[in-house]
């Protein structure tokens, strides 16, 4: 089984809702999980599945506690191609950068040629009041690759 981090960027609780609900549910599979709430990249180790869950704050920023991390990737990160990850953003449409933070770091995330094992997956918060549903299955969908 694969050690997995979760690296997560809030503004309001949800995505540590979310992913403390992945959390255990990748636990119950037999993986190791560590949940990172001021994620900073000494502390990940790239031989580890990241699974990043991010809400998107004002004009489709990153939430403050993950500008720090974003900004190691941007600034100082070597290529990271052994890095194997995959993505929750969280977002509402009826804004015009829906799910924007998310878009960013998945772009950044390429650019350093990490490799994500599914496509991201964009809950809306137009559509549900309650985003682990979706998170949830669309982890099991995939889960076997981690």
């Amino acid at each position: 089984m694969a050690t997995v981090d979760i690296i997560i960027g809030t503004v309001y609780g949800s995505a540590v809702l979310v992913a403390e609900t992945l959390e255990e549910e990748l636990i119950k599979a037999g993986h190791t999980v560590a949940l990172h709430e001021e994620p900073a990249l000494a502390e990940l180790d790239q031989s580890h599945f990241w699974l990043f869950v991010t809400s998107t704050t004002g004009q489709g920023d990153l939430p403050p506690d993950l500008v720090p991390f974003y900004q190691e990737l941007r600034d100082t990160c070597p290529p990271i191609p052994n890095v194997r990850y995959a993505l929750v953003a969280l977002g509402d449409s009826s804004y015009e950068h829906f799910c924007g933070a998310g878009e960013r770091l998945n772009e950044q995330l390429q650019e350093l040629q990490a490799q994500a094992v599914t496509e991201h997956l964009k809950v809306d918060a137009s559509d549900t009041l309650e985003p682990e549903v979706p998170a949830l299955a669309w982890l099991k969908g995939w889960m076997e690759k981690v």
